[in-house]
């Protein structure tokens, strides 16, 4: 079918188990997002009904592990959850076992304490050959903690941030821009309404990716990214163009890790007891307050939020999805010991599990989305754009 590229997967398959694996558990880790379930199906279905694998869901991330909250997952359990957003099993983004907050002491510093021996200890006992985890970056790195006690992980990347290293693309992702994209267009007809600058602050950490993806799909007029500091200069100048010649509105998509090329990220604020203690937040209406000032423009703020993690997955992201629990379990099968699956040029493969730990897939600033989004006249806050407004003549009547 034309458009349609051919998806290569590089894994030894092997049709008969290893003798160690028969029995597996399945976790969720870090914040929801659209397609967890569609993986735990895959892996639960592929695992019983190719290899004959037992399979347990861990509750609520690396909690169950500590909590030993396990329970048995048949076909039955996971019939029907493919289009459902969130994941059955629940998940935790401030569990991290080596590092896991027990209380506060007298002087309300947080105390921490390594439960990584009771996670292992849960595994033993529930008799786990190897144990999916399903998750970003930190859920990847807390993950590398049981490698170091034994234990055999197998990672499946998940971000709606598409920041994870290793992987061209994570599920998720899609579904946000979808989300995000379907916003700003109902943000585009109010704005030439009311003649208004809207300006959106979306959801990324550090990384750009929702914001450029949903930014150019919608035909928004700046973007900010974290990988492009702005100066606010060029973005007035590109404004007041707009409003005085030009359409006479403006939309302004702001990743909430944007940033002046002269400041700091803004942070809305700091949790020590999480394992990501910095809280992203306020850069929007930042923004939109500067800009009104400058402009003397009506300027309004939008913040989507958690509406970009939830809800049910758009088709690519459940395929998506199939494709990464599917092949989690080939790659268990083959024998992977402490990897986590990707997808690099449309080919499915795996990598070292520590290979993402820690670190965060950034946009090159040379990135052909960016390139494309300067030519049709986006100014991304480091330049103003050459755009050539005109007033229509108005018609002459004969």
């Amino acid at each position: 079918m034309a458009g349609w590229r051919k998806i290569v997967t590089i894994i030894t398959l092997s049709m008969t188990p290893p003798k160690n694996i028969r029995r597996i558990g399945v976790l969720t880790g870090g914040g929801d997002c659209p397609g967890l379930n569609a993986v735990i199906r895959a892996v639960t279905k592929t695992a019983i009904l190719q290899y004959g694998i037992e399979v347990v869901g861990i509750e609520d991330g690396f909690q169950g592990l500590i909590d030993d909250r396990v329970r048995p997952l048949t076909s039955r359990d996971v019939a029907g959850i493919l289009v459902r957003g969130g994941t059955i099993l629940g998940s935790n983004n401030r569990c991290n076992p080596s590092k896991y907050h027990v209380g506060n002491d007298e002087h309300g510093a947080p105390i921490f304490r390594d439960m990584t021996e009771r996670c292992v200890e849960t595994a033993k006992r529930h008799r786990l050959d190897a144990i999916i985890v399903i998750g970003g970056d930190g859920t990847m790195s807390a993950a590398s903690h049981l490698v170091d006690k034994g234990l055999n992980i197998i990672g499946v990347p998940k971000t709606i941030d598409n920041d994870i290293v290793g992987t061209e693309i994570s599920f998720g992702f899609l579904t946000a821009v979808a989300t995000a994209t379907d916003a700003l267009d109902r943000l585009h007809s109010t704005a030439d309404s009311h003649h208004r600058v809207m300006v959106c602050e979306l959801m990324g950490r550090n990384a750009g990716w929702i914001a450029l993806t949903a930014g150019v799909a919608s035909g928004s007029d700046v973007i900010l990214i974290p990988e492009i500091p702005f100066d606010f200069n060029p973005i007035f100048a590109f404004v007041n163009d707009r409003m005085s010649k030009g359409p006479g509105f403006a939309i302004v998509v702001v990743a909430e890790g944007a940033k002046q090329k002269s400041g700091e990220q803004i942070v809305a604020r700091i949790d020590p007891t999480s394992p990501d203690p910095i809280r992203l937040g306020g850069i929007g209406a930042f923004v939109a307050k500067n800009i009104e000032k400058a402009c003397n423009v009506e300027t309004r703020t939008t913040v989507l939020g958690h509406i970009q993690r939830g809800g049910p997955p758009i088709a690519a992201d459940r395929i998506l999805a199939t494709h990464f629990g599917y092949h989690a379990i080939l790659t268990l099968m083959a024998g992977g010991h402490n990897r986590m699956v990707v997808r690099e040029n449309n080919i499915f493969s795996d990598v070292d599990l520590l290979h993402a730990a820690g670190k965060q897939r950034l946009i090159p600033i040379d990135h052909g989305l960016i390139s494309a989004g300067r030519a049709m006249g986006t100014c991304f806050g480091d330049s103003v754009p050459h755009l050539h407004f005109s007033k229509s003549k108005p018609a002459v009547v004969v």
